[in-house]
């Protein structure tokens, strides 16, 4: 008998998380969160009863496309009305409703971030700003890339909801390829306050970039449908420089594409965002692209 209790003593001890696990909880994202909740039951009542770890939801691959409005309202209820971040990445499924109600609930956000969920509308997201401009509480950064039909009156009351004195001192020259990682919690907590702007070029609403070879240069600014621009270095590419192809079918400047790894067949390379893609090959430091392993194999 005093065998069997040892024993049973040893195994509660040996499935019990180090108490170190649950300092981590904070720092990570919704789906390592969601994934460390089946572990075991203490790491589970660890999660749901910790409001801290739900304070900023970042919704990203691969979750963003099974994300609907009932599972949102849910995860969103975790922080019990103190969300102060709400990040949904290509969350194509989430509508107005949805949103509406995570705002009226949840009064206390200052970062919204809804780029790519092509079911909200530029009414939703005024609206959703409006609720949270209430009782003195500002809005810092609002990002709604992707979002079609956004006017430019929308835009204003945009502007007008958010401090415009704050607009104008952290608004800073956008890269082209920082909205092509745009998952992290890096590129959610940037100092820019809304993300899209009047193309100067085609007069429409769009994210808007500043070459950053020629700061000061305002024929270079302009959305990527009016100015081609380099996916790694951002800078805009004339009519009489080299475009360089990638195997992404993305754009490279000429400097860029010598720096980048290429394809042991084709000699194209992948840009960063893409690299994820190469098939490596057996005994060799080289990759081949899906094209070439795809015609090949």
């Amino acid at each position: 008998m005093t065998e069997d209790k040892e024993q049973d003593t040893c195994s509660e001890q040996e499935s019990s998380p180090n108490e170190a696990i649950f300092f981590v909880l904070s720092y990570l994202h919704l789906f390592e969160l969601l994934a460390m909740a089946q572990v075991c039951k203490s790491l589970r009542d660890a999660i749901n009863s910790d409001i801290l770890p739900w304070l900023k939801i970042v919704v990203d691959r691969p979750l963003n496309w099974r994300l609907s409005d009932e599972i949102l309202m849910k995860v969103a209820s975790k922080a019990k009305g103190r969300l102060q971040v709400l990040a949904l990445i290509n969350c194509v499924k989430i509508t107005d409703d949805g949103l509406l109600r995570v705002v009226a609930q949840n009064p206390h956000i200052t970062k919204l971030h809804v780029p790519g969920c092509t079911s909200l509308s530029p009414g939703g997201v005024v609206t959703a700003v409006k609720l949270l401009s209430e009782n003195n509480h500002k809005l810092k950064v609002l990002q709604i890339n992707g979002i079609q039909g956004i006017q430019k009156e929308e835009l204003e009351t945009l502007h007008n909801l958010i401090n415009q004195d704050q607009i104008q001192k952290k608004r800073c020259n956008i890269l082209y390829n920082e909205y092509n990682k745009l998952s992290t919690l890096e590129h959610i907590d940037s100092n820019r306050s809304i993300d899209v702007d009047i193309c100067p070029k085609c007069n429409d609403v769009r994210t808007v970039f500043d070459c950053p070879q020629v700061l000061s240069h305002n024929e270079c600014r302009g959305c990527d449908l009016c100015i081609t621009r380099c996916i790694e270095c951002g800078i805009c590419i004339t009519s009489t420089q080299e475009l360089e192809e990638a195997s992404c079918s993305d754009t490279l400047c000429l400097e860029c594409w010598l720096k980048l790894p290429k394809c042991s067949f084709c000699n194209k390379p992948y840009c960063n965002n893409h690299a994820d893609q190469q098939h490596r090959v057996s005994g060799s430091v080289g990759f081949v692209c899906a094209t070439c392993h795809s015609r090949f194999n």
